[in-house]
């Protein structure tokens, strides 16, 4: 796998929610993450090197006007800037953490069609995960990361160019069809020219999705998670085999109806 911790403008290098029941999700993400004969992710739901990727946080007065979604941290230029841009274009500004002097630290934003993210600056490289010296082919080098992110919604074309002027992701199309009919979804790619993130029309295989950041984990046993999905209270939303028969990915929703997708590790 390339590596996943890069720094860089459109980054995404972590994810967060805030909810209800938070001992019992917090023991569902446990069982169903912590697959494989090498799991990706410890039972405190840190990534198998220690470094805390995900976080689950319990619902209080301080996080009331958080939806329940699970919310990618972007890497953006400037804080400020970006959160300006986003109120100018429909946006709401949920959160906004600044230092003593004012300046932005971080954000936490809905765009137009309600889906909550997070903006951090541009983490430095020294304090990212390292990865130098591990040979890929060591079950070490197979790590709890945030594996892909998309977001399907009605009108992606839009949602597109919000995000394209809020986070500086720059757009590459993917041709899809549907019923005959050709159209685009979008790569988001960051200032690496490296894709970050989809932004997908709701129609043909993403029909029916939620609109929401939909982060992919990837798992050692696919299928032994969602396993563990229904036993643990959570739903196997939609899922999708390849040629051999085995899980390609699923969309889940947990046990208080956060949705996410899990993806072999």
């Amino acid at each position: 796998m390339s590596d996943p911790f890069v720094s860089r403008v459109g980054g995404i290098l972590s994810a967060d929610i805030a909810v209800p029941e938070h001992e019992r999700v917090m023991h569902f993400y446990s069982r169903v993450l912590s697959t494989g004969e090498h799991p990706l992710w410890r039972e405190d739901l840190m990534n198998n090197r220690g470094t805390p990727i995900i976080g689950v946080g319990a619902s209080s007065v301080e996080y009331a006007d958080l939806p329940l979604q699970w919310m990618p941290h972007i890497q953006v230029a400037d804080v400020a800037a970006s959160v300006a841009r986003a109120l100018e274009l429909n946006g709401r500004e949920l959160m906004h953490g600044k230092d003593e002097s004012g300046n932005s630290q971080w954000a936490v934003l809905l765009d137009p069609n309600g889906a909550a993210f997070g903006i951090i600056p541009v983490v430095a490289a020294q304090a990212l995960p390292q990865t130098e010296g591990v040979e890929a082919d060591d079950a070490e080098a197979r790590v709890g990361c945030i594996a892909w992110l998309d977001l399907t919604v009605a009108d992606a074309s839009a949602s597109r160019d919000f995000y394209h002027q809020v986070v500086g992701w720059t757009v590459q199309d993917v041709e899809m069809e549907d019923a005959s009919e050709h159209y685009a979804d979008y790569n988001m790619l960051g200032a690496d020219g490296n894709p970050a993130a989809g932004v997908c029309h709701a129609r043909g295989t993403n029909l029916g999705l939620p609109p929401v950041w939909m982060i992919y984990l990837p798992v050692g046993d696919l299928a032994e998670s969602l396993r563990r999905v229904r036993e643990e209270g959570g739903k196997v939303i939609k899922s999708a085999t390849g040629a051999d028969g085995s899980y390609a990915y699923a969309v889940i929703q947990d046990p208080v109806g956060a949705t996410l997708a899990l993806a072999p590790g």
